[in-house]
């Protein structure tokens, strides 16, 4: 269980962020790692940049998903540009000789969506979504 709380009482919400000069603070992204792949931790930020670099996919998300044997495995859900096609295999091979990320940030299942499931404050829901594929998965 990760502590939530500093020694000095503050709390860690996650959040990257930056103190503006005119005094605002700035949120960057999220420090949390997706921990997937039997304790190999994985930066959940660093591969949905890599995957939305190429140049059919709109928007993504990165998620772990249930897996019997090692615990959890990574999901990419991905939101196409219009009239553009992506496969896990075209999109693995871009991540692997394009963007040459290590083989086990790679995801291992592709899940297409018109859109996100959003929270209330409109962030992308990844709670949503990772229950969306465990569903999916005990089903098959």
């Amino acid at each position: 269980m990760p502590k939530l709380f500093t020694e000095d009482g503050f709390y860690k919400s996650g959040d990257l962020v930056r103190l503006h000069s005119s005094g605002n603070v700035v949120v960057e992204g999220r420090s949390r790692i997706a921990s997937i792949e039997a304790e190999r931790k994985i930066s959940a930020e660093e591969v949905e940049n890599h995957i939305l670099a190429h140049p059919a996919v709109a928007n993504c998300a990165y998620v772990a998903m249930p897996d019997l044997l090692l615990g959890e495995r990574a999901c990419a859900f991905v939101i196409p540009y219009q009239d553009s096609e992506i496969t896990l295999e075209i999109l693995n091979d871009f991540l692997i000789n394009e963007r040459k990320i290590a083989k086990f940030k790679m995801p291992e299942r592709l899940e297409l969506l018109d859109a996100f499931p959003l929270t209330a404050v409109g962030k992308v829901d990844k709670k949503a979504l990772r229950q969306m594929i465990a569903l999916k998965i005990k089903g098959q």
